[in-house]
């Protein structure tokens, strides 16, 4: 029998060995490359796509899907340079991809402005390449665009941000980019947060940045939750 005390402190060894890898569990099944903005993941000529990352896509994409007008958000890679991207290779640090997502919506109930609101309100813009506990280049903060409209809306809202002293003049590291081609991420990342609940990471880090989300921006969030 294993004496009390070692058992509890392999419990607490084997809980922050969770915390620190963060999203970094080794994947190895390749993603399908969907290019833009020629082609868009929704297929429904009502519907629009943004493109976000700011940190693990699993919090991420449950941040998103709680915004009313948010019919899925869609993990997967963005912004590198490699023409492919799967999770074992992004993690690593080997393509200058970054955890992303693809938020598809409505934008007669959504538009892209207050998607913006949702991206700097729910993260740290500005932690360079790091956002909690996972850091490197493959979680930084970014927004790539589709259109010089999307730019506009995002120069604008940047300086808003910083005209209303949101954050210090200068301060915001999040990268802005036209969007070249975005990976879906395996399937097993989709919806990890509702799916995984009592994962520790999930736990805590993923279910606490979305409370602290909804009770900041109550006033965004579909009813009875996501």
């Amino acid at each position: 029998m294993i004496p009390q005390y070692l058992s509890i402190s392999l419990y607490y060894l084997l809980t922050n060995f969770f915390l620190l890898a963060g999203c970094n569990q080794n994947g190895t099944v390749s993603s399908d490359k969907v290019s833009v903005p020629s082609l868009e993941i929704s297929q429904d000529s009502t519907k629009k796509t943004a493109y976000f990352a700011s940190g693990c896509f699993w919090c991420v994409e449950a941040v998103f899907e709680s915004v009313k007008g948010v019919d899925e958000a869609i993990s997967g890679y963005a912004g590198g340079t490699a023409e492919d991207a799967h999770y074992e290779i992004v993690s690593a640090g080997t393509t200058d991809h970054t955890e992303s997502v693809a938020v598809i919506y409505d934008p007669a109930i959504v538009d892209y402005e207050t998607l913006l609101v949702v991206f700097f309100g729910s993260h740290d813009p500005t932690t360079l390449n790091r956002q909690g506990p996972d850091a490197g280049r493959q979680y930084r903060s970014a927004i790539f665009f589709t259109s010089d409209a999307e730019k506009k809306l995002i120069e604008d809202y940047m300086q808003k941000l910083y005209a209303d002293a949101t954050f210090k003049k200068g301060s915001i590291t999040t990268e802005v980019s036209p969007l070249t081609a975005f990976y879906p991420a395996e399937d097993y990342h989709q919806n990890y947060e509702r799916n995984n609940p009592n994962q520790p990471y999930v736990r805590s880090v993923s279910v606490p940045r979305l409370n602290k989300f909804k009770a900041a921006f109550p006033e965004l969030l579909k009813s009875g939750g996501h």
